[in-house]
């Protein structure tokens, strides 16, 4: 396995990330438009093409019914657990879905479950590092939250399969942050990693020692993220435009999603300056306009009368509880590092930094540093280099896990925060004589009745012989693999009787429809590569045309002898016309012959922007050293 390329994948909640070492160093692969974040946007573009990262995103405002975004809220999660969720995001369910299902969401006259959008989005990212590489990438590791259950964890090892990945390991978030910390600082002791991202918060108290990364307490939630923000700065501008206009837009998801992508636009300009204007072009020419000022911002996420209705305290509770588990206190961290972009928020790194009495690090990019410490676990997976090949990544189980027995209670065999791999065993016996079958119940969580745990799976132990209540003897074994995906026999030891199951979680696929997911991927494999190049081809056609017109307005223009201009000129509106339609080697052709057209003019231009896309390359790619270039590039949009 030495000599395979293994990559490191982040699925994130607003963006997701590849990477991989080169060298003794981890770096993050750039995608089609040579940008490292590829954001965890799908949506079905014209002839229902699927279209993923940025690419997608206009389509949340032009079309949301045909987008998603922050699916990783939704993986491995029922109905009932959606309902806050569905609130203010434009999802709209199957209609013929029913309770217990897995989750379907519709996507113009398609539906999707949760694994199966995230797998376009893996797949994206696989044909990036496919791209960087020249060659197939089929093996990878993928970072979870590291409060992610065992129903959601599934959830994301099944996307992997989808996509066409073996996954060879989920890594806690966390942990993989403090893997891309450790190799960069070479540090001992003790590290705290403070995650907020889009959508889910966790703490990991780590332990750094000789190259061994072992944690030793983690908590979170995986119900709060940057969306929690963004949906309550949503709902003040909805409130305001009702109040002020008369407009109620709550169910225009046009209108949602124009302001989602405003008010996005004022959180992340409000931790660089003091105040900012919310400014949204409201349907019927109306204009909404609102200054927000940082204090009120801070006050919003962090209101000190009503610490219960805190974004930010909800933290504190989590932060405290992994300190407690671990048995520490604020003083004795040595380090905290932060994790996602919601940590960027200055009110955030304040709290962090009076909860553990240190000023914690920000040097390393918190949108990138999981995806970093991913690709130095795939490393070590791989054999490993002079720089990882002594580490060991030692991780925890985030809940406990156990079964139901008599009178409904939750007998926990396995404890939250135990290292994995782990296993563990129990005995029970029959409470009825004669009893012949044993059902057991698995669950996981920290309550004490099983009612208010969740419930992972049943199955029975049949056969066991006909004896007095209390006889039989039957021995429960739980293991818990590398992943944390969980493993349950019962065996009864006088009679030999056995059952066991691979923890099939509610709302998880079974091992029967994602191979089917699978195979439909590969039937239609070949016409999603000729439609991904038709789209490729005209972003390309695209830009080559937008730098063609800024190359008019040149002094280089007026350079060209007139039967240069014409040429240029007939073949532009050949390749307008061209693009238009769905043959790539029309297209394909069309762009050969414009770029050898402008040859002289790019050259007349020298070295600028423009004439690096009239050459049919973005500048990203001419510096990317190592690594071939995407054979058909895209340029960003700052070429404009």
């Amino acid at each position: 396995m030495a000599n395979e390329r293994i990559v490191g994948i982040d699925l994130g909640t607003t963006n997701s990330l590849v990477a991989f070492m080169q060298g003794e160093t981890p770096v993050v692969i750039p995608g089609e438009d040579g940008l490292n974040l590829v954001p965890s946007v799908v949506a079905l573009g014209e002839n229902d093409q699927v279209i993923v990262g940025s690419a997608a995103r206009k389509y949340l405002i032009d079309t949301p019914e045909r987008a998603v975004y922050s699916i990783k809220r939704l993986m491995g999660r029922g109905v009932e657990d959606i309902q806050e969720e569905l609130k203010l995001f434009p999802f709209r369910l199957a209609d013929d879905l029913e309770a217990g299902e897995v989750l379907r969401i519709k996507l113009g006259d398609k539906s999707y479950t949760p694994p199966e959008i995230s797998a376009l989005i893996l797949r994206q990212l696989k044909r990036n590092a496919e791209r960087f590489f020249g060659g197939p990438v089929t093996k990878a590791v993928i970072t979870v939250p590291a409060y992610f259950n065992d129903a959601q964890r599934q959830a994301t090892k099944d996307a992997g399969r989808i996509a066409g990945l073996e996954v060879l390991r989920l890594v806690n978030e966390p942990t993989a942050a403090s893997l891309a910390y450790g190799l960069d600082k070479k540090k001992q002791g003790i590290v705290a990693v403070y995650d907020l991202g889009g959508g889910t918060f966790d703490i990991s108290i780590l332990k750094l020692h000789d190259g061994i990364f072992e944690v030793i307490a983690t908590n979170g939630d995986t119900h709060l993220g940057g969306d929690d923000i963004d949906n309550l700065l949503i709902t003040i501008a909805l409130d305001d435009i009702r109040g002020d206009m008369g407009l109620d837009l709550g169910r225009s998801g046009e209108a949602v999603q124009t302001i989602r992508k405003a008010v996005i636009e004022a959180k992340i300009a409000l931790s660089a300056q003091d105040a900012t204007t919310l400014d949204i072009e409201l349907p019927g020419g109306k204009r909404y306009q609102r200054e927000i000022t940082r204090e009120q911002f801070e006050r919003l996420i962090d209101p000190p009368d009503i610490p219960q209705a805190s974004i930010l305290q909800r933290t504190v509770g989590p932060c405290k509880q992994a300190l407690k588990d671990a048995r520490l206190k604020p003083e004795q961290i040595d380090e905290v590092v932060l994790v996602g972009g919601s940590t960027r928020i200055p009110k955030v790194r304040a709290l962090v930094q009076h909860l553990f009495k240190r000023t914690p690090h920000t040097d390393l990019n918190p949108d990138e540093v999981v995806a970093l410490g991913a690709a130095v676990q795939a490393n070590i997976l791989g054999g490993g280099s002079e720089a990882t090949k002594e580490m060991l990544l030692l991780d925890v189980t985030p809940l406990s896990l156990g079964i139901e027995v008599a009178g409904g209670v939750t007998d926990k065999i396995i404890l939250r925060n135990s290292t994995i791999p782990a296993s563990a065993t129990q005995f029970y016996t029959t409470q009825v004589d004669g009893q012949a079958n044993v059902a057991i119940h698995v669950l996981q969580g920290e309550r004490e009745l099983a009612k208010d745990c969740r419930s992972l799976a049943r199955f029975d132990l049949k056969g066991v012989p006909p004896m007095t209540a209390g006889m039989p003897r039957i021995e429960v074994r739980f293991l818990i693999d590398a992943n944390g995906i969980l493993h349950v026999s019962a065996r009864e030891q006088r009679s030999g009787k056995e059952a066991e199951i691979e923890v099939q979680p509610s709302y998880g696929l079974t091992d029967e429809q994602v191979e089917g997911m699978l195979l439909e991927s590969f039937d239609y494999a070949e016409e999603d590569f000729r439609q991904r190049q038709v789209i490729e081809a005209r972003n390309e056609a695209e830009t080559i045309v937008t730098a063609l017109g800024k190359g008019r307005g040149s002094p280089a223009w007026a350079q060209l002898k007139p039967e240069e201009q014409r040429r240029i000129a007939k073949l532009e509106k050949s390749l307008n016309v061209v693009k238009q339609g769905e043959d790539y080697q029309a297209i394909r052709k069309a762009i050969d012959d414009l770029n050898q057209a402008t040859t002289h003019l790019a050259e007349l231009m020298m070295d600028s922007a423009v004439a690096t896309a009239l050459k049919g390359k973005t500048m990203e790619q001419a510096d990317l050293g190592e690594g071939p270039a995407a054979p058909h590039p895209v340029a960003k949009a700052d070429f404009e």
